[in-house]
């Protein structure tokens, strides 16, 4: 497929297995409870989510393989287990916080406003590095922004479809080459002298990155989880103005080229009108043809802010340690190295 990436490195004994099967037909995927590390946190375990993100990625633009392996059957088993651990932690974390009985999405994000902000960080103190650092982070999702809340269109009717569809418009730049908010960020990256290849850093973002962009693909790809999908979106134009524009001050504060705010300026006009017609028409009017969803619309919101909560302290708290918050690179092994290879029955 054009512009498809090569795969990432094996970081553990699933995405090996899974690897060793993608590129050298390794017979069979070992199920998962064979392979996993027994760490209890899926969110913080970066080869279960690097293996769920592969798996999906293969819905996007896909690998360089020598096979299609969309619509695989061992793959997709591998990535409902994923999924089951997933949503197991996003449960257990959830469970923990007080913000279970929040009515509205303006509570929810209220209930979640009180951590670490890398944009207020990066306005008032960040370096042009600790800048670079959080682009590379963002990368992942920015470089194919929107993409995953598109997936939402076909599936539904109603008024709600309506501001979905005018929000992903403006999402794309309204059909004008250059303008999609994907390829503004990918002329940031140029700006501040990142590799704007798709799928270039994988390798160097870890498991708190990794589930944010993971979460929107397991809600855009699974139609039960559309009200989800719905919650997410609106939670993400409602809260992006004002980050949006403290990333915008850090730029000037940097000595930035114009061109490397551009992104975050033209996110602070749109989501100033996405936002509210987020909240009023793409999720109110959802919720008036169908109020029984409004428990897994106020879900996939909450979810939203705990899997960008966990990134902005690991964000935050790399940096006041004056460390960086990637993981250390190094040449791609083979990952035939890495599992030893299950023959098929």
């Amino acid at each position: 497929m054009p512009d498809a990436p090569s795969l990432p490195r094996p970081c553990g004994p699933v995405t090996g297995a899974l690897f060793d099967y993608l590129q050298f037909d390794a017979g069979t995927i070992p199920p998962l409870t064979d392979l996993e590390t027994g760490r209890s946190d899926a969110l913080a375990d970066r080869d279960l989510q690097l293996a769920l993100s592969c798996c999906y990625e293969l819905h996007y633009r896909g690998f360089d393989l020598a096979g299609d392996f969309e619509w695989d059957e061992q793959v997709l088993q591998l990535r409902r287990d994923l999924e089951g651990r997933f949503e197991q932690s996003l449960r257990e974390q959830l469970g923990r916080r007080g913000d279970s009985g929040a009515a509205t999405l303006d509570a929810v994000i209220a209930a979640g406003s009180d951590g670490p902000s890398p944009s207020a960080f990066m306005a008032e103190r960040g370096t042009i590095d600790q800048f670079r650092e959080f682009a590379i982070h963002r990368s992942l999702y920015q470089l194919k922004e929107a993409d995953a809340h598109t997936w939402a269109i076909p599936r539904y009717a109603g008024r709600s479809r309506s501001a979905l569809i005018e929000i992903q418009m403006d999402e794309y730049g309204n059909g004008v080459p250059g303008q999609a908010h994907s390829e503004l960020f990918a002329a940031t990256m140029e700006a501040i002298g990142l590799d704007t290849t798709y799928g270039r850093y994988v390798d160097d973002v870890g498991a708190e990155t990794l589930a944010t962009t993971n979460l929107i693909s397991w809600f855009g790809l699974h139609r039960r989880l559309l009200p989800c999908l719905l919650g997410h979106l609106a939670i993400f134009e409602m809260t992006s103005t004002v980050p949006m524009s403290r990333y915008a001050a850090a730029c000037d504060r940097l000595g930035l080229p114009t061109r490397a705010r551009h992104f975050y300026d033209v996110h602070v006009i749109a989501d100033e009108h996405h936002g509210p017609l987020a909240a009023t028409h793409l999720v109110g009017d959802f919720l008036a043809e169908h109020p029984d969803s409004k428990p897994l619309v106020m879900w996939g919101a909450r979810a939203l802010m705990l899997v960008e909560e966990r990134l902005a302290t690991h964000l935050v708290t790399s940096w006041e340690a004056g460390r960086s918050s990637l993981v250390p690179s190094g040449p791609k092994p083979d990952v035939r190295r890495h599992l030893e290879v299950v023959p098929a029955a």
